[in-house]
């Protein structure tokens, strides 16, 4: 099949789609591998970067998706999303960054981290689609854990977590509190630590107090 023909059916199906649509679904349209579907994934997206285009085609995981750019949306805006604009808090963001750095993290682990409620961010994480249940974990009470949805790649233009910046690692003091002051650029001179992350059993002593 010839490229042209090839990237306009491409085209065509992630158009027709209005979603993230699998590689595997248009290897098995196109009934070609994986490393086809690659290469005309990247003409295709080095067509759409020319100024004059108002679109473009995002990597979103192991699928794609056909989007406006994100200049664009002043224009589109008015006419076609009468939709309530995200609002996110820097409470909310917090805890979006825990929960996208700690995939199936639960509500007590957000909390021990971030040392106040998240019941609040948690609920409106979910009302935009952020983040979405991940199962219940082994733990008294079986709490519910959470992860990032692909609307949190959208929105923050990332294909996958392993995309997400690497997180710095900080100083601790003699109480084990986070000296935000001093990254660890200096590990091997001044013995610095990385910032530990909640140990379940301190989870679960807190669930069971909670309990009781």
């Amino acid at each position: 099949m010839q490229i042209n023909k090839t990237k306009a059916i491409i085209e065509a199906i992630l158009f027709s789609a209005g979603r993230e649509v699998k590689k595997n679904e248009l290897m098995l349209s196109l009934e070609v591998s994986s490393e086809e579907i690659d290469e005309i994934i990247t003409l295709i997206q080095e067509d759409y970067k020319n100024e004059e285009r108002g679109i473009e085609l995002i990597k979103i995981d192991d699928g794609y998706q056909l989007c406006t750019k994100k200049d664009m949306y002043e224009y589109i805006y008015p006419v076609i999303d009468k939709r309530t604009k995200p609002n996110l808090s820097t409470a909310s963001l917090e805890t979006l960054s825990i929960i996208a750095y700690n995939p199936k993290i639960t509500r007590a682990e957000i909390e021990a981290i971030r040392g106040v409620s998240a019941d609040a961010c948690v609920y409106k994480l979910l009302e935009y689609g952020l983040i979405e249940e991940a199962g219940k974990v082994d733990l008294p009470g079986k709490p519910m854990s959470y992860k990032t949805t692909n609307e949190f790649l959208k929105m923050f233009g990332y294909s996958s977590l392993n995309d997400l910046p690497e997180l710095p690692r900080y100083k601790l003091d003699e109480n084990k509190q986070i000296v935000i002051d001093d990254l660890l650029e200096k590990e091997e001179k001044e013995g610095l630590a990385e910032a530990p992350m909640p140990e379940r059993e301190e989870v679960e002593e807190k669930t069971n107090q909670e309990n009781n």
